[in-house]
């Protein structure tokens, strides 16, 4: 598997994994607003625009969009999107990562890999512990939170989507386990 930034070279790719999520009616979670662009070259021109926010213009929390893509055939599985940073909205509901997996690639353990090679580089920033939260009843990406060292700690009521939002911490320290055993095994993955 490998992680990486989208570039053109995925064009064809990110287009059809949009696709399949409007055709199946499903959310594009971690995919930066991916939804809002039918041609991937806006979309990708929109993520660099969006690489170095200023939080006292925008409110945005600074960060990075990655592809999940299977090396054999050079299909996107999933896209992971990661923020160093809070604004209101992630601190109380979004959390510091959020991702999807294609509707026809779920059930394969793809999240849980992207999770876990995810977090290192939290740790390569400093940051220690990671809010990721899920939609309550969304049971995939719950065990995937798990999975990765999650502990829970509330469930929220988000007004605007009208869900109850489940909050869980991954702690990063490096004399911790859970997160930290299973982000270093979690797959053998390179970053582009």
């Amino acid at each position: 598997m490998i992680l990486t930034k989208p570039t053109m070279e995925y064009a064809r790719q990110i287009r059809s994994y949009r696709q399949e999520f409007l055709d199946c009616g499903d959310s594009m979670d971690g995919t930066s607003s991916l939804r809002r662009f039918e041609d991937p070259a806006d979309w990708i021109a929109h993520l660099e625009a969006a690489a170095n926010p200023d939080p006292a213009l925008d409110g945005r929390a600074p960060g990075a969009q990655f592809l999940f893509v299977r090396e054999e055939d050079r299909k996107i599985v999933g896209m992971i999107d990661v923020r160093y940073g809070f604004n209101p909205y992630l601190e109380q509901f979004g959390g510091l990562v959020g991702y999807s997996v294609s509707p026809s690639e779920r059930r394969k353990g793809y999240a849980s890999q992207m999770l876990g090679v995810v977090l290192p580089l939290f740790r390569e920033r400093g940051i220690e512990r990671v809010l990721v939260t899920c939609d309550q009843g969304n049971e995939g990406s719950r065990k995937t939170i798990l999975r990765n060292g999650g502990v829970y700690e509330s469930t929220v009521f988000e007004p605007d989507e009208r869900v109850y939002v489940e909050r869980y911490w991954i702690s990063l320290n490096s004399g911790s386990s859970g997160a930290n055993q299973t982000a270093g095994k979690a797959c053998p993955c390179t970053r582009r």
